[in-house]
């Protein structure tokens, strides 16, 4: 199973929307709340070469982006590639 790690806030519908993705594809993963831990928030900054929105979405450790960016991924088949499967 790949390592998936979004960032996100309470308030936030492209996480949501995200998170649909993933979970619609059988995927699971770990949620990191800037919202509620703000020290995560430089962390995600620097993870994410200084993006500030969210979701900010890691794959294996590989930085994928946020949902449209995720959603281009998936339309490309570049997401499949992170993920391990076959394109």
């Amino acid at each position: 199973m790949p390592k998936i790690e979004i960032y996100s806030t309470a308030v936030c519908p492209y996480c949501v929307a995200a998170k649909n993705l993933l979970k619609s594809k059988g995927l699971e993963w770990s949620e990191v709340r800037i919202d509620t831990d703000p020290g995560q928030l430089g962390t995600m900054l620097e993870r994410s070469g200084g993006r500030r929105t969210v979701p900010q979405i890691f794959i294996n450790d590989q930085h994928v982006g946020g949902f449209d960016d995720l959603v281009a991924a998936e339309r490309s088949g570049k997401l499949a590639q992170l993920l391990g499967e076959a394109a």
